[in-house]
């Protein structure tokens, strides 16, 4: 790809983040401590983002199944 077409990488905040994968904070936070789900970037001392790429490489994953099993649509 050329590197006029990159996209820049975003980083969201949790409630985009809780938006898009229909989770709660709760849950995220025990996700990321089970090592199940992508864990924020610390941005600064108040502030943390997740990679859009991580959570929509996530999503994916969910939807095909953790075993690897593809949904027949």
């Amino acid at each position: 790809m050329a590197e006029a077409e990159q996209v820049p990488e975003r980083l969201l905040r949790l409630d985009e983040v809780m938006r898009r994968v229909g989770l709660g904070k709760s849950m995220i936070y025990r996700l990321i401590s089970e090592r199940r789900f992508p864990p924020p970037y610390k941005i600064s001392p108040f502030a943390s983002r997740w990679s859009e790429r991580e959570i929509v490489s996530w999503i994916a994953d969910v939807k095909d199944g953790f075993e690897g099993k593809k949904r027949s649509i």
